[in-house]
């Protein structure tokens, strides 16, 4: 490499170094030939300068200007002019000024890439994994981890100044029968046995306040092998969080907190005490335990409304034990028949049996309900959900749980259709009080809806063993723009009680002692009351970027499939590896 020492970004030259000598380093972005003036744009992390390259330039340097090409790394030296005020470019930093070239190196040349390194790129996403190191000389990749570098080192300074201690936790552990599929790591020298990717640092963070450490953070890698979805990546980051003597008050307002500071550092200003619903209430209200709160229309219970009706169908559907609820879509009575079959067909799509209906326009109000119901009653219901002339009502009758499915769907469709979602808007919020145990018919047993090691609600403690379904959690989630970008609890910090809820899980005496025996004993040995909760790190990353994919937020994502384009992992590896681990290949 040339001996010279870059003096300046290219981002940051302005009127006010004119007429100094500067030495700038980066990659070729643009080459425009006029002939007997060559101008090049010169860009780095920071910014682009452009360089001038005229008649008076040495033939060395008109002949380096002439060969070079997009993305060839070059280092000029020169002096700062200003541009005349017809040539002032007001889009970028740089745009009131270019530098003469007196000297010009190629520092490195370069292949024509796949794609043009812009940022309103149109290509197969594919191509853009294959060649990532191309991709990220984008601007808009460069600023979407420059802009969670900054959230980092936000959430980072904020829980040093709380008294957090940061503390590394293993990467090879042991596998747990709860949750997703672990990655498993073979032993070399314990063949036959296997370590586990940690899918969560959750019992080692327990344990560190078994140790007494009471404050710990980490921002920590962790695994799971199950499907990949647009927000899940086999492999993901979360800021890891555990308190000791704490209620859940305590981690609420810790994490707002975090979450101000961490947000401020990319200009987003946000108001505390964030919302709190039950589990109860947002399913209710919202049809999500995630739901966004940057638009209205709330779910409303109109089943009082349908009971002496005469229409069989809602009717019945209440008595039985079921609801009639409603949404309404405003401002959308201006909806052509072909759009209201759109939406029943989403309905259906979303497991509804039918979608009611009515249009309430200036002129009339239009429903094939109208000859069930009466126009009065289905105005009364339309006023029930707050609705008016205007708008149109959507009903779902069934079970409380499909129903909630269905119109937290379609709440969510006619928001992104009508374009009710104000873009940079962050809306927050607490779910609490989730039900500690889920039962799945297909196995026939409970499972934990966060993890074996979350507190019951003490006021429901004794049902834990007589009606397991109606416990509640010491669980809460922190949500934002329908995203869960957290979720969290009070821990159990007593052994008896944690043996009950394995039991609870059909995990019997003997397999809680050989997966979490040392857990167990540990809390024997005075634990503290203790909580905390794990922040999804790449997707608070992915909101802040506007984006809709963790894709845009990791430096070296996987595919759907959880393959990398890049390097062509997952691959096979020679017999002799295998050997040495004592491993054989099943080939199906």
């Amino acid at each position: 490499m040339t001996r010279w020492r870059r003096t300046h970004t290219c981002g940051e030259l302005g009127l006010d170094a004119v007429g100094s000598k500067v030495t700038l380093m980066g990659w070729v972005d643009v080459v425009r030939d006029l002939g007997g003036i060559t101008f090049i744009e010169l860009r780095d992390r920071e910014g682009v300068t452009q360089l001038l390259i005229g008649e008076q330039a040495s033939p060395e340097v008109i002949e380096v200007a002439k060969r070079a090409s997009s993305e060839w790394v070059v280092a000029v030296q020169g002096e700062v002019l200003r541009r005349t005020e017809a040539t002032v470019n007001p889009n970028v930093a740089t745009g009131a000024i270019e530098v003469r070239a007196d000297a010009l190196q190629v520092l490195s040349e370069a292949k024509t890439p796949p794609f043009a390194i812009e940022d309103d790129l149109k290509t197969n996403e594919d191509l853009r994994l294959r060649y990532r190191y191309l991709d990220l000389r984008r601007g808009v990749m460069r600023r979407n981890l420059e802009r969670r570098s900054k959230l980092a080192v936000g959430g980072r300074n904020f829980l040093a100044e709380q008294g957090f201690h940061e503390i590394e936790t293993p990467y090879l552990t042991k596998s747990t029968p709860e949750g997703a599929r672990d990655y498993l790591v073979p032993s070399r020298v314990h063949k036959g046995s296997f370590y586990a990717l940690p899918q969560s640092p959750q019992i080692f963070k327990q344990l560190l306040m078994i140790a007494g450490m009471e404050r710990y953070f980490q921002i920590v890698r962790c695994f799971r092998d199950e499907d990949i979805r647009a927000d899940r990546q086999p492999e993901f980051t979360q800021i890891d969080i555990e308190m000791s003597f704490v209620e859940p008050d305590d981690v609420y307002e810790l994490v707002e907190g975090l979450f101000v500071s961490m947000l401020s550092a990319i200009g987003v200003e946000l108001e505390t005490p964030f919302l709190r619903l039950s589990y109860r209430e947002a399913i209710d209200r919202f049809g999500s335990d995630k739901p966004d709160l940057r638009f209205g229309c709330e779910i409303t219970d109109v089943s009082e409304l349908m009971l002496g009706s005469g229409y069989g169908i809602f009717e019945s559907t209440v008595e039985s034990g079921g609801v009639v609820r409603a949404i309404i879509a405003t401002g959308c009575a201006k909806y052509s028949r072909k759009d209201v079959d759109d939406l029943e067909a989403a309905a259906k799509e979303l497991g509804a049996r039918g979608l009611g209906w009515a249009r309430w326009s200036e002129e009339e109000l239009k429903s094939p309900l109208v000859r069930h119901l009466g126009e009065d009653r289905l105005k009364e219901a339309f006023k029930a959900c707050g609705g008016g002339v205007g708008d149109v009502l959507l009903i779902v009758a069934g079970e409380r749980p499909l129903v909630a499915d269905v119109l937290g769907g379609l709440r969510v469709q006619l928001a992104k259709r009508e374009g009710w979602i104000q873009e940079g808007q962050w809306k927050f919020l607490w779910v609490t009080e989730f039900p500690l145990f889920e039962y799945h018919e297909g196995d026939g047993r409970w499972y934990s809806m966060h993890h074996p090691f979350t507190a019951p609600h003490p006021e429901d403690f004794g049902a834990l063993e007589s009606d397991p379904g109606t416990v509640r959690a010491l669980a809460y989630d922190v949500v934002a723009n329908g995203y869960e970008l957290g979720g969290g609890s009070i821990r159990i910090h007593n052994s008896d009680v944690q043996q009950q809820v394995f039991r609870a899980l059909g995990i019997s005496d003997e397999e809680a002692h050989e997966k979490f025996g040392f857990f167990l004993e540990a809390l024997q040995y005075g634990t503290p009351p203790h909580g905390g909760i794990a922040l999804g790190f790449d997707r608070i990353a992915m909101l802040a970027a506007g984006g809709t994919s963790l894709r845009d937020v990791i430096a070296f994502p996987k595919t759907t499939s959880a393959f990398d384009l890049m390097t062509g992992s997952p691959s096979e590896v020679a017999k002799d590896q295998l050997d040495e681990l004592g491993i054989g290949i099943k080939k199906t």
